[in-house]
């Protein structure tokens, strides 16, 4: 296929609630919306998960922006693709920025799916036409409305909670979680919040059967994750150490972690997802797909990729409804007793509410390829 122009949308959506980690508080996601269309005017659609500030790594929305325009648009230039895994090569002789290439590689993706006919997560190799999904809980004010919110979820039928931890906001907390809630799947997230010399304060979270602790050293660490996996017996999951195929290969050999957590735009788009999660599979290492606070498009694309064999944790891919009053996309992701029924409409298997995109958009350039 070839490719003739992109898109880029700049959006800002006002979030239901504040959500806070130990890196921040977000309440108006800003994003970039990519729509790449062929030369029959069929569209594909990706989005940019890259925040306003660099706290989750080093990309924004405003370097995304640039690295597109200035350097992966016009690569893309005159460039005939047979294949969305083609992206991944053009893109090579650019170093990181994973997060601006994978926002239109997964544009590409759509595209790719669309002119086959087939939904996305056929086009990846997804067997799963049903996934179990989690919810990922941010800091609140007090315990009591930690607690509150769980119910609700729990109520709802979700498969896993996540709530995110950090030095102070931990063991006390996970201990009344634990008394309110005994069996469900729960997990913490720590966002890189703890050092080494925290491991006897890691260690108490043992007692209290998590599926896994997620993150707790460095988000370049990963030598210091095996040392403390050793001492743990909680899984430990890394999600900001892996960028690519290469740091999971290397954090698997060196007993870094037990579990994988894969989010599209960290990896640098679909394909190397793919290529992560065959190799996870491979060493019987469990993965699961984790959130950015998407909207609907990077939402829909992380349901496509949870159709992958592997992903046998419920990921963060929530409803629409948990985040926005109105999405960019119809029908919204629905989440039913904890589970999202796959699309199976060509592409993404939304279509884009251009109103709601209007309505929503600070800023649009169009580039011809």
């Amino acid at each position: 296929m070839k490719l003739k122009e992109i898109t880029l949308r700049h959006l800002q959506m006002k979030m239901k609630f504040p959500f806070t980690t130990s890196f921040g508080t977000v309440q108006d996601k800003e994003f970039i919306l990519i729509e790449v269309k062929d030369e029959e005017g069929t569209s594909g659609w990706g989005e940019s998960v890259a925040f306003v500030s660099p706290s989750y790594n080093e990309e924004t929305l405003k370097t995304n922006w640039h690295m597109m325009e200035d350097f992966l648009i016009p690569l893309l230039t005159g460039q005939t693709i047979s294949h969305p895994d083609d992206i991944s090569a053009i893109f090579e002789p650019i170093r990181k920025n994973n997060m601006a290439k994978s926002a239109i590689e997964g544009a590409v993706w759509d595209l790719y799916a669309k002119r086959k006919g087939m939904p996305l997560y056929e086009a990846l190799g997804g067997e799963n036409t049903t996934i179990d999904v989690g919810i990922s809980i941010g800091i609140q004010k007090t315990v009591d409305d930690l607690l509150t919110i769980i119910k609700q979820h729990v109520d709802e039928g979700y498969k896993r909670i996540k709530v995110k931890i950090k030095p102070g906001w931990d063991v006390d907390v996970i201990r009344e979680i634990r008394r309110s809630f005994p069996d469900i799947q729960l997990m913490a997230d720590a966002n890189s919040a703890y050092r080494l010399e925290d491991l006897p304060q890691l260690k108490k979270l043992d007692e209290f059967q998590l599926l896994m602790i997620e993150q707790p050293l460095a988000s370049d660490d990963i030598v210091d994750h095996a040392v403390i996996q050793k001492e743990l017996t909680t899984p430990i999951c890394l999600d900001e150490s892996i960028h690519s195929y290469e740091d999971a290969r290397k954090a698997l050999q060196l007993g870094s972690c037990q579990i994988i957590n894969i989010k599209i735009g960290r990896v640098g788009g679909l394909t190397e997802s793919k290529r992560i999660h065959d190799l996870c599979k491979e060493q019987g290492v469990p993965v699961w797909c984790g959130g950015m606070l998407e909207a609907g498009v990077g939402r829909a694309h992380n349901v496509a990729l949870t159709t992958l064999s592997n992903f046998t944790l419920p990921g963060d891919t929530a409803a629409s409804s948990r985040y926005w009053e109105q999405d960019i996309i119809t029908p919204e992701v629905i989440v039913k007793d904890g589970a999202i029924q796959v699309p199976q409409k060509p592409g993404i298997g939304y279509d884009i509410d251009l109103e709601a995109v209007k309505k929503f958009m600070l800023k649009e350039k169009t580039y011809s390829l």
